[in-house]
């Protein structure tokens, strides 16, 4: 959002920017202008994000500074999709020919025809395939940067001045068609983007009301309109077999959904009155008629979309290393090549032509395209590959921290186990009856959004209790709640629901529940006292059952390398203890308020290294924020989990962590790969080079060879599935 009334934030769409080198021209030709205050450039979607300052430049300059470059820029909201790319086609036509002139030049030389025949074949070869690699290169050396093609177009000039004809020819075909792979792979990886976007329908069936023109009341119409169209409130019908276009609420029918598409689960939900469902996700059976929750641009795939969009602007650790490393390697290596050309024949006497053809070589090599290449798509191809599974990792660098995890904390509730508690005692004191202790809980507690307040309430409709009226409620984080009630024709008194804990710092005696409290809680029950003034009135006991898929995946998690998971759970050391022993977890703390979690989490962090974070993104938000990755569970529709974790799963599907980090890992394993090739092809090249055994062709076909092999190998992670 901008900052100040002068600010301005666009998205330019450039459809013609399909290299790092083009997108590397665009970012230098617009940093260094006054009044330019962030700038962007998405290769991957082909988007430039610039925010800029109105009163010192505007839009029509800034437009025009990109065409500069010889792309053309358009508004993203007023780009029109061409229907059929011409540009490629012409691309693919004019790189065959050249290929094809080149081959048939070497074929005729190698059978021993003059060069006035060879000659202007390799010519022709050069002019199919040559244009477009020379106007860029002219564009980018006018801007005063040396890119791939500047390099190459300085390569086939020298070559061709040399009298090497067919090298000329040769590294134009290669790199021509070298440039042709590559936009096609981008391509492949954008896609795969787009096919995000293209989840919801573009028109929704609403039932609106519509006024009557006899002036009696409104009736009810259906009617089709474009999702931008429609508004917060509008009821959807939903047939069998559609997509639902927007997120809302079931308020009509029954029906099961695939939400695989959102959250990644492999098997149809359930969906009737009061449920949630997403836009994207596919209606199996019944109608359904939804309450739109969010609009078009608000809804939860709308979000992954952006999210997954800005990750391409976020460089990861490695991305900057390569980023800086290629700053100096270039410059380096142009001189070299210069040193090359002209040493040996101005200081030492040697023959220019073969000093010439070798600095030529150099220069080639000396592009660092592989390099450069190698992290960005693997990066959003690992990004893409997750968001398609259910798991939203909001960034290069999270992807990146997530594969080097070393310890794990998990809150227990929601998280471990369902999240869904039950009462199951309700045991009073002094005579005191059942329904009444049950009453005043349920009372107190109506104010509550704590999850096991939640279990009060239903265990209190279920039994038909009627609830007292309520005042001063407040609530204290980690230990209970209080507030006043009038019982009676005397004064509202203060009752009071929480821990022990809470009721030692009250000062009532708890005596008359402690040995009890010690049996409840080791079954896995926690033990709510219910207390008024200076008295114990009684217990309350709610058990929170574990995830089947719980202990597996702590398993999982384990093999993947994790060496430390910890339980944190505010509930008593009892019920830790036993949901504990059903886990498997050795490592357990209780008891714990929002500021303890927060110690836990920095304490494993400074004892074992990176450390990561899972709860429900919202109570437990302190703990994700300190942790290295926060992960949010069950988040789809949730905007605060998505807002404060580095890892949202869109489900409660617990595996998808042990997923996560296992792509992660992939990811790193295949930067690691891509960086270590493009800096091996460079040196065994360049060693070659140094003793003249290395060619132009051979340059140029290692070099963009590595280039579409580091690309390949990034976008293997979009198959990742274990």
């Amino acid at each position: 959002m901008p900052d100040s009334p002068k600010e301005n934030l666009v998205t330019l769409k450039v459809p013609a920017m399909d290299c790092q080198e083009e997108a590397h021209l665009i970012k230098k030709k617009l940093s260094g202008l006054k009044g330019i205050l962030h700038l962007d450039t998405l290769l991957l979607s082909q988007e430039v994000k610039v925010r800029y300052d109105g009163s010192l430049i505007d839009l029509k300059e800034i437009l025009g500074r990109i065409q500069e470059t010889g792309l053309e820029a358009t508004l993203l909201e007023t780009w029109v999709p061409k229907e059929a790319d011409w540009g490629r086609r012409r691309q693919l036509v004019l790189t065959s020919l050249s290929g094809l002139f080149a081959l048939a030049g070497l074929a005729l030389a190698f059978r021993g025809l003059p060069e006035n025949i060879t000659i202007p074949i390799y010519l022709i070869a050069m002019l199919t395939g040559g244009p477009r690699i020379f106007y860029k290169g002219f564009l980018a050396a006018k801007g005063l940067s040396l890119d791939m093609n500047t390099l190459m177009g300085i390569a086939v000039v020298g070559a061709a001045a040399i009298g090497e004809w067919g090298e000329a020819a040769t590294v134009i075909a290669l790199f021509s068609l070298a440039q042709l792979l590559e936009t096609y792979s981008l391509d492949r990886a954008r896609n795969t983007l787009s096919s995000l976007m293209t989840l919801t329908p573009q028109e929704a069936l609403v039932r609106r009301e519509v006024a009557s023109t006899s002036g009696g009341p409104p009736s009810k119409k259906e009617v089709t309109l474009p999702v931008n169209e429609i508004q917060m409130g509008d009821v959807l019908i939903v047939r069998p077999s559609e997509k639902i276009p927007l997120d809302g609420t079931v308020v009509e029918g029954y029906s099961t959904v695939n939400q695989a598409p959102i959250t990644g689960e492999s098997t149809p939900v359930e969906k009737y009155v009061g449920c949630e469902v997403f836009a994207g996700t596919i209606n199996r059976e019944g109608v359904l008629e939804v309450r739109v929750t969010h609009l078009a641009k608000d809804t939860t795939l709308s979000r992954i979309i952006h999210l997954v969009e800005e990750c391409q602007a976020q460089k990861a650790p490695y991305q900057s290393f390569v980023d800086r490393f290629a700053r100096i390697y270039t410059p380096i290596v142009i001189g070299t090549a210069f040193l090359v050309a002209t040493v040996p024949w101005a200081f030492l006497g040697a023959d220019f032509i073969p000093w010439l053809y070798m600095g030529l070589v150099f220069l080639v090599i000396s592009c660092p395209c592989a390099l450069v290449i190698a992290t960005p798509v693997s990066l959003l191809s690992g990004i893409t590959c997750a968001a398609q599974h259910g798991v939203l990792i909001k960034g290069g660098v999270h992807l990146e921290e997530a594969g080097r995890l070393e310890a794990i904390a998990f809150d227990k509730t929601g998280t471990l186990t369902k999240g869904v508690p039950e009462v199951i005692d309700v045991m009073p004191f002094d005579s005191l009856p059942h329904d009444e202790l049950l009453r005043v809980a349920a009372s107190v507690e109506a104010h509550s959004e704590h999850h096991l307040a939640g279990a009060i309430l239903r265990r209190a409709r279920k039994e038909g209790l009627e609830l007292l009226e309520v005042t001063d409620y407040k609530t204290i984080p980690g230990k209970g709640a209080t507030a006043r009630i009038m019982v009676g024709a005397g004064l509202p008194c203060p009752y009071y629901i929480g821990n022990l804990k809470f009721f030692r710092e009250l000062g009532i005696s708890t005596a008359k529940a402690e040995r009890l409290l010690y049996v409840l809680q080791s079954q896995g029950k926690t033990v709510m006292l219910i207390g008024c003034e200076d008295r114990l009135l009684g217990t309350i006991t709610v058990a929170d059952e574990v995830r089947p898929i719980s202990k597996p995946t702590l398993v999982a998690l384990r093999e993947k390398g994790i060496k430390k998971i910890v339980m944190l759970t505010g509930d008593n050391k009892g019920t830790a203890q036993a949901i504990a022993g059903k886990l498997g977890v050795e490592d357990y703390q209780a008891e714990l308020s929002p500021e303890d979690k927060v110690e836990a989490v920095r304490h494993l962090t400074k004892n074992y290294g990176r450390t990561a974070m899972v709860g429900d993104g919202v109570n437990d938000a302190p703990a994700l924020a300190a942790a290295t990755i926060g992960i949010a569970m069950g988040t789809a529709g949730t905007d605060t989990a998505l807002e404060t974790a580095d890892i949202a799963l869109m489900t409660d599907d617990l595996t998808r962590i042990p997923f996560a980090l296992g792509l992660s890992r992939q990811t790193l394993g295949v930067i690691k790969q891509n960086i270590v090739f493009a800096i091996g092809v460079k040196a065994v090249f360049l060693g070659l080079a140094a003793v003249g055994k290395a060619t132009l062709w051979m340059a140029v076909g290692a070099d963009m060879g590595a280039s579409l092999l580091v690309i390949f190998n990034g976008l293997r992670l979009l198959r990742y599935t274990s």
